[in-house]
């Protein structure tokens, strides 16, 4: 018994959900809900176009940033090298100074200021430029990953185009299509389609028109006809009176009468 009630449910379950998607497959192949369609397609599309282009222009000013990095790093290490060879020259002028007695050299204040000079130069220069190397390379693959991105912009707005495109096309289908089925099934006499009810109706009113014009016809000539053999049956009914007043005499009498008729009248002044 349950098992036929949980069939049961699920018979009515199919069935509804069979009618929700057959009215679904119908309005989705409606014209102008393809449009809407489209249109939320195109919308959302250039939504996340738009994402993109800030997450590509974010790159790029990230780009632009490392690129200022990378340019005052270069001008640190520029000065840096400078002012080693500076140290290092005052170095020298001291050494020269005592003729190359080291002991006297190495005593002296000014020497060793620009030994540790020079020692702090040389460590500082050292990691800019390990700095200024990994800017450098990270700016090289940020501007690969920027260049790929913008191409597959590009490529994303002329798809963008292409479905704007599509849209019409789809809908000049979609139209084309329907107006195909609904001629095919006015002709095989299963079109439900109120336009070609009332063509239906309209060429009905056309034909009884046509036919009671023509029975108006028809009985006008039925009535002449009518009128005719009433006149001869008429003519055929006196020739035949005449013929029998002749074979008993009356006739002669008939005239004898009319004559004498016509002779009494008064004459006209």
């Amino acid at each position: 018994m349950f098992r036929a009630i949980g069939r049961f449910f699920r018979a009515i379950g199919y069935l509804f959900t069979g009618k929700v998607n057959s009215t679904a497959d119908s309005m989705s192949n409606n014209p102008t809900v393809i449009s809407a369609t489209y249109d939320k397609v195109i919308e959302d599309k250039k939504r996340r176009l738009n994402e993109y282009k800030d997450a590509i222009s974010a790159m790029i000013a990230q780009e632009e940033s490392k690129k200022e990095k990378l340019s005052s790093l270069t001008e640190d290490v520029q000065k840096l090298e400078k002012l080693k060879s500076g140290a290092a020259a005052r170095a020298k002028q001291i050494a020269d100074k005592y003729n190359g007695d080291i002991n006297l050299v190495k005593s002296d204040n000014e020497y060793l200021r620009c030994q540790s000079a020079y020692k702090d130069f040389t460590s500082t220069l050292v990691e800019k430029q390990q700095r200024a190397k990994e800017i450098e390379d990270d700016l090289k693959q940020l501007m690969t990953n920027v260049n790929g991105h913008k191409s597959q912009i590009q490529s994303l707005m002329r798809d963008l185009d292409k479905i704007k495109e599509e849209k019409h096309d789809a809908v000049a289908d979609i139209l084309s299509a329907t107006e195909e089925k609904q001629i095919a099934d006015m002709v095989n006499g299963i079109s439900n389609d109120k336009t070609n009810e009332e063509l239906h109706r309209l060429r009905e009113l056309r034909t009884k028109a046509s036919a009671n014009a023509k029975i108006s016809r028809e009985l006008a000539g039925m009535d002449t006809r009518k009128a005719e053999s009433e006149f001869l049956e008429y003519a055929q009914k006196t020739a035949a009176d005449d013929e029998f007043d002749a074979l008993i005499g009356l006739s002669a009498k008939k005239e004898t009468t009319e004559t004498n008729a016509s002779e009494s009248k008064i004459p006209e002044a």
